[in-house]
């Protein structure tokens, strides 16, 4: 099933953590989501990010989202993976196994995010129940 949704950012705070000369920086970003549709609820994300000069960034996270998916309440957890380069967005968030909680013990499935910036974000979760 596909499960529709939108996202806005309430928070994003990031710190670079380390940096060389001539090269690309390290840095981390505490975000806070809020999701509405077929995903209603909470998101809390950590993501570590490699910056490059010209803008560009490649990086990993975890979100914690917390609320219901399709009617069903639990929470689990996204792993996150992906590039920014010229104000575009491209990533995969897939559930971690074995992260879903109450109604959501079960859940497995993907969203391929490609996006630029945006006061709301379209979300198309493909996602089933196993079992």
């Amino acid at each position: 099933m596909a499960a529709n949704a939108f996202f806005k950012t309430v928070k994003w705070e990031d710190t670079t953590y380390d940096e060389v000369d001539e090269g690309p920086s390290l840095a981390r970003a505490n975000v806070i989501k809020a999701y509405e549709g077929s995903i209603e609820g909470e998101g809390t994300l950590e993501m570590m990010m490699m910056c490059r000069s010209d803008g560009s960034a490649s990086f990993v996270g975890m979100e914690r989202v917390k609320g219901r998916v399709e009617g069903r309440q639990g929470s689990f957890v996204f792993l996150h993976r992906g590039t920014f380069e010229a104000g575009q967005v491209k990533a995969t968030w897939e559930v971690v196994p074995g992260s879903g909680t109450d109604d959501l013990r079960a859940l497995q499935g993907k969203v391929v995010f490609e996006h630029g910036h945006a006061e709301r974000y379209p979300v198309s979760f493909d996602c089933c129940f196993e079992g």
